[in-house]
């Protein structure tokens, strides 16, 4: 049975809403990581794999491998994070801050930007690249965050598989990169290793949108893909987050189906450029 399947014979039985709500209880309390407020397709999509995968009948067999396994716990973690990314990820976003958000930090001595829920690290690396060729990494911190410590150990080594570079590249030339891409890494036969010198002014460190606090005033927050999987009530709360964490005139970036427009905060932004979800603070 597939997990298409597995959702059909479950998805009006109230049994399994409670399995579910006690499971995501139970991952809280163990961990103190929180996805009681996710999209609950989602995260049914990933339970359902996971039981399938280690061929577990039911949601409470599960929540008891959890309790009893700190192992499985861990596992279960890394299931339910979303690493999905990749370097310049919808290029017209990269190439309108480049010619919209980048004149206006030109004048700023420090800038700050932050990465919410940075996954592997590809978007921060893209960043990084655009600053470089801007003339402002100098001045600039990136903060690389995420709840999942396995992936940012993945993110700090700047490593990313050979066979994904084609297409990188062809994003950077759509953003508006003005070197040539092979100029940024060198190679063996598996993957691309991304010069040292784009990492010295990033830091990674975990972070936890749905439980952590500010933690600086950023001119930027790019959090891009993450909030779709959040329910509207956390998207809000993570929207007034990230509202207090910008200074006035900040930019904020967010993903091609993300939205400010049931956001309490949405009458605080402006637009900067229509269908990118970049927004600037007033």
């Amino acid at each position: 049975m597939d997990n298409e399947e597995y959702l059909k014979r479950d998805q009006d039985n109230e049994n399994t809403n409670i399995e579910v709500d006690l499971l995501l209880e139970g991952i809280y309390r163990l961990s103190g990581f929180d996805f009681r407020e996710y999209n609950r397709s989602s995260i049914s999509r990933r339970i359902y794999y996971r039981m399938k995968l280690d061929n577990i009948p039911t949601i409470s067999r599960l929540l008891e491998r959890i309790i009893h396994e700190r192992s499985f716990l861990e596992q279960i973690l890394n299931d339910f994070s979303i690493n999905v990314t990749e370097m310049f990820r919808n290029p017209s976003f990269f190439k309108v801050f480049r010619t919209e958000v980048i004149p206006k930090l030109r004048d700023h001595k420090e800038i700050r930007i932050w990465h919410a829920g940075c996954a592997t690290g590809e978007e921060v690396y893209s960043m990084a690249i655009l600053l470089e060729e801007e003339g402002l990494m100098e001045k600039a911190v990136i903060y690389a965050t995420d709840m999942n410590e396995h992936v940012l150990q993945k993110a700090s080594l700047g490593a990313f598989p050979l066979n994904k570079m084609q297409a990188y590249t062809k994003n950077y030339i759509l953003a508006g990169g003005t070197n040539a891409f092979s100029e940024y890494y060198k190679t063996d036969q598996q993957y691309a290793y991304f010069h040292e010198s784009l990492l010295k002014n990033i830091i990674f460190a975990q972070h936890n949108l749905v439980t952590d606090q500010s933690f600086n005033e950023f001119h930027v927050i790019i959090c891009r893909n993450v909030l779709i999987y959040f329910t509207q009530s956390l998207q809000n709360k993570v929207q007034k987050l990230f509202y207090e964490s910008l200074s006035t005139g900040g930019f904020l970036g967010l993903g091609d189906k993300e939205t400010l427009r049931f956001a309490d905060v949405i009458h605080h932004y402006r637009d900067i450029a229509e269908n990118e979800r970049l927004y600037q603070k007033l």
